[in-house]
């Protein structure tokens, strides 16, 4: 890792300790080593290399790599670091709550979605905390016992923006009935191709949040993970995530906040300095405000609006939970009960 970045990060979040509370989610990855795959955590340190038992994953990777991919297409990634800002409240001309460029990127790269040194290494990372604070939301909403090993058992869940799975399946092992969806035709396929190796029950769909909104159906909890940073009209998008969560359900969504911090690491050091993600993945215009976050999801009907930050530790290597939300952060909201 480049020293001027390791000092960019450590001025930017404080150095050389982690905010405060950040010791907390070492725990959290361990403890949460019984829902999520091994791999999902071999890229934090201390947690030790891929056993040669998990060699069988990497080649039934590979073979998913040669499957046709429908929508690959020849892509050039957007400008990412315009300094434009978005009016919050203003609806895109089409109002649409989908991209089409969007999914076109990341099917692109779908056959990355389950190596943890790939192109979705941040997410693998980061996996742990946001799954933390799922656990930790839905175990105080639903009033469940946290010394359980399916803390989530007769809940059922909608993870929004699924990609390959990282996020459902954990969730069904945490014992929830998930359903999932994600617009690219070829991350559902990777998705459903991972799950049945693994032997996890998962409904797998390859259609858009407003679709599985006119069907009239709810859940118990709604997961809606990096995923509003990349549709053109997050207001009515967060309206129709807010519509799936059933009366007295529980939402959570995280993304990354619109400051120049954000701007500074997220752009500017994950995808130019480091690379950790391919230029273009991110425009910091449609990066989202806690302010704007919570103002549409109380527009949609939710209340509640309980917010936390994850950032990372260089000098650990490994993400956190803790009160900063200057870059990714997270939401959880909740829909009151029917009179």
């Amino acid at each position: 890792m480049p020293p001027n970045f390791i000092t960019t990060v450590a001025i930017l979040n404080g150095f050389p300790a982690p905010a405060a509370g950040s010791g907390r989610p070492r725990k959290d990855l361990l403890s949460l080593n019984v829902w999520i795959e091994p791999r999902l955590l071999s890229g934090s340190r201390g947690l030790g290399q891929l056993p040669k038992s998990q060699r069988k994953d990497e080649r039934d990777r590979a073979a998913l790599d040669k499957s046709p991919d429908p929508l690959a297409t020849s892509l050039k990634p957007e400008p990412a670091m315009t300094a434009a800002k978005r009016q919050p409240d203003d609806p895109t001309p089409e109002s649409t709550t989908l991209d089409p460029k969007e999914v076109q990127r990341f099917s692109r790269l779908a056959s990355e979605w389950w190596d943890p040194n790939g192109k979705f290494r941040p997410l693998h990372q980061i996996g742990p905390p946001r799954l933390s604070f799922i656990r930790d939301q839905a175990v105080a909403h639903f009033g469940r016992d946290t010394k359980t090993l399916k803390p989530l058992s007769g809940l059922t869940a909608l993870d929004i923006g699924c990609g390959g799975g990282l996020v459902s399946e954990p969730l069904t092992r945490m014992g929830a009935t998930v359903t999932a969806i994600d617009p690219s035709e070829r991350n559902i396929a990777i998705a459903k191709s991972h799950a049945e190796a693994q032997g996890l029950s998962v409904d797998y769909r390859s259609v858009r949040v407003e679709d599985l909104a006119a069907e009239g159906r709810t859940f118990d909890i709604v997961a809606c993970l990096e995923v509003v940073e990349h549709v053109p009209d997050p207001k009515k998008f967060i309206a129709e995530c807010a519509s799936l969560v059933r009366p007295g359900g529980l939402a959570v969504f995280s993304t990354l906040n619109r400051t120049f911090k954000a701007w500074a690491l997220a752009i500017v050091g994950a995808e130019y300095v480091l690379g950790w993600l391919p230029r273009g993945t991110h425009q910091w215009d449609r990066f989202v405000t806690p302010e704007e976050l919570a103002r549409y999801a109380e527009a949609a009907g939710l209340a509640a609006p309980h917010f936390e930050g994850i950032t990372y530790a260089p000098m650990r290597d490994v993400w956190t939970r803790n009160p900063d939300t200057d870059v990714n952060y997270l939401m959880s909201v909740k829909k009151p009960p029917a009179a």
